[in-house]
């Protein structure tokens, strides 16, 4: 019998070896899970800080962005540059949300409590796409781009995680003529004739459509209100909500959108035209937008208190100094004539008339007349010498925009005068370069004839929308009604109990301008044909028989004020017949037309308003402590 002897012991002693190791490798384990967790949950603390750091950062930008926005639409570009220091200054506090004590924010250059906000560059070109991008849509020159850098991290931390955004802030300065019509106001298209409209409509007020004639909207409308066809004008004919009118463009159109902020303010925009008040600066906030301080040329005319005698004519040239506006600039050539008799304007201001008359039959006034002849005045201007000394062409200097004041005090002996301005044979204005021609008013403005209707060498646009052969060209004015030029002074009449229509020297001839039309009008105060504004296709006021006459009119219609100076309303001529008056006008064939040229920044007419639209044009996470990082645009 073999018997085998197991050792108990040593089986014991390698099972407990065993548990050992395992129990090693369970600890090694649990140890390496419970480093995995800690370093996770660290990661993730970390991870949390710079989360929470990174926000805080976009916080203090967009403080900043809304700051700079609200100053950009309140004052302008002015009021941006002259609060950087402000801006600088402003981060997220605990006054305004407790959760910001702690947080520590820097500037990205070592400035505790400060955000970085600088001028990084000047844009000029078309907006994102959500403004319609490069395929006709806005488009902006000369606008400054802000750059807005912060650096946040948390306090009472283990880490020293820094958070950080960056955003570059366009504010865009958008010609108002990209709009086709813009209305400050209510914006009524009631009993319009036929028309096609086919660039941008907005209106900071309600618009009415609704007529008898067809209304057709080929590009987007938008209203800070409502948007109705209502019979706003009395005509008992009309049928309120019978609209006749189509949108073809998607969306058709906007109801209760913002206002469309303007580099001027809206509730007294007509200050836009105005003279400076006594001691105002030309570099001030409203100076810098008035057109009197933009202008190279400025022309006023006075008379003394009891109308006798020959008026006082002042000539003053100015132009830019360091970027400044020229009404600032401190070598202005000033040229006074005090006896301005047609022998002494025919001498040395040979495009200038003040000895002519007319009677407007809308207004019942006589209008005494600041008459420039645009056609000598383009010759006379490019040769004259005390012009070419301080505005020199052959510097690339010109006069751009000339504005024009007729401040003839009334005659006390002749009530029911009107001062007023009136150019003619305009049919080529100057080019200046191309850059074109404004003229600008605080007074109504009428234009008789042809206006900018060829360049010399071109084909005359006339007659039709071909705008090819034509100057970037500008009206600002009280009002402005166009005369054709048939229009004679002595067929006006001197009052309205000698008025009549029956005279053929007071016929129409087919019309064409061609320049965006920046003016006011009477608003309707009531639904009679004597409380209503006419409506856009009344805007440019008519004094004449245009019946089987054609207006050609290539234009943006800017109705950004109401008329100061020639303030009675429009009354409508089909129900407007007092005995022994005839009515004022009767209409012509219409043909209003959108200036597709004005949709180029380099056709832009000199002096045209801006749109202020602040716009996130780049945002970024740059590496902390840096400000000169480049995103690409959105």
């Amino acid at each position: 019998m073999k018997i085998s002897i197991i050792n108990r012991s040593a089986q014991r002693g390698f099972a407990l070896l065993m548990v050992m190791i395992m129990i090693g490798v369970s600890v090694a384990l649990l140890a390496g899970a419970m480093y995995r967790s800690h370093t996770i949950s660290l990661l993730n603390q970390r991870n949390n800080d710079y989360s929470v750091a990174s926000v805080a950062a976009e916080a203090a930008v967009e403080k900043v962005y809304a700051l700079m926005a609200w100053q950009f639409q309140s004052y302008g570009v002015a009021g941006v540059s002259n609060n950087l220091t402000s801006f600088r200054t402003n981060v997220p506090t605990g006054a305004e949300f407790g959760f910001w004590t702690n947080v520590s924010f820097a500037d990205a250059q070592g400035n505790i409590g400060r955000t970085y906000v600088s001028l990084a560059y000047i844009y000029s070109g078309y907006l994102p796409a959500a403004y319609g991008g490069t395929n006709g849509g806005l488009f902006t020159t000369n606008a400054p781009v802000y750059r807005i850098v912060s650096n946040a991290k948390m306090l009472n931390t283990s880490y020293n995680v820094i958070g950080t955004a960056q955003e570059d802030v366009l504010l865009a300065l958008v010609p108002l003529t990209t709009w086709a019509i813009f209305y400050n106001g209510a914006l009524e298209f009631t009993q319009c004739a036929a028309m096609t409209v086919n660039g941008r409509v907005h209106a900071n007020g309600n618009i009415a459509v609704g007529t008898s004639a067809s209304l057709a909207f080929n590009s987007g409308v938008s209203t800070t209100g409502t948007l109705t066809a209502p019979g706003l004008d009395g005509l008992s004919a009309f049928a309120a909500n019978a609209w006749n009118t189509t949108f073809a463009a998607s969306p058709s159109y906007t109801t209760n959108v913002g206002s469309v902020t303007v580099s001027l303010n809206m509730t007294n925009s007509h200050f836009l035209i105005d003279m400076p008040t006594n001691g105002e600066s030309a570099t001030s906030s409203l100076g810098m937008q008035r057109l009197y301080n933009q202008a190279q040329m400025v022309l006023t005319v006075t008379n003394n208190l009891a109308g006798a005698g020959n008026p006082t004519v002042t000539l003053t040239l100015q132009t830019s100094v360091n970027g400044a506006v020229p009404g600032n600039d401190p070598a202005k050539s000033v040229f006074v004539l005090t006896n301005a008799s047609a022998s002494n304007l025919s001498t040395n201001l040979p495009f200038l008339d003040l000895d002519n008359a007319f009677f407007d039959q809308r207004e019942r006034d006589t209008n005494i007349i600041t008459e420039i002849d645009i056609s000598s005045f383009r010759t006379w201007v490019a040769t004259n010498t005390l012009v070419q000394n301080k505005l020199p062409s052959a510097s690339g200097v010109y006069p751009t925009i000339m504005y024009v004041a007729d401040q003839r005090v009334n005659s006390t002996t002749q009530p029911g005068q009107l001062s007023v301005v009136r150019v003619k044979n305009g049919s080529q204005v100057p080019s200046n370069n191309g850059m074109g021609f404004t003229i600008a008013t605080k007074n109504p403005l009428y234009v008789w004839g042809n206006y900018n209707t060829t360049q010399g060498s071109g084909t005359a646009a006339v007659g039709s929308t071909n705008t090819a052969n034509t100057y970037p060209a500008a009206f600002l004015s009280d009002s402005l009604t166009v005369l054709s030029s048939n229009w004679t002074d002595s067929a006006s009449a001197t009052s309205t109990s000698t008025y009549s229509q029956s005279t053929t020297a007071f016929d129409a001839a087919d019309t064409t301008i061609n320049a965006a039309i920046i003016t006011g009008t009477m608003p309707s105060t009531g639904t009679s044909d004597t409380t209503f504004s006419g409506g856009v296709h009344n805007l440019p006021r008519l004094l004449q028989d245009w019946s089987s006459k054609n207006l050609w009119l290539n234009t943006s219609i800017l109705r950004l004020w109401n008329s100061n100076m020639a303030t009675n309303q429009f009354r409508n001529p089909a129900g407007f017949n007092p005995t022994p008056v005839n009515p004022y006008y009767n209409p012509p064939t219409r043909h209003y037309a959108f200036d597709v040229n004005f949709l180029n920044p380099a056709k832009v007419p000199p002096g045209i308003p801006v749109a202020l639209v602040p716009i996130r044009f780049a945002w970024a996470t740059p590496p902390p402590s840096i400000v000169n990082y480049t995103p690409d645009h959105n």
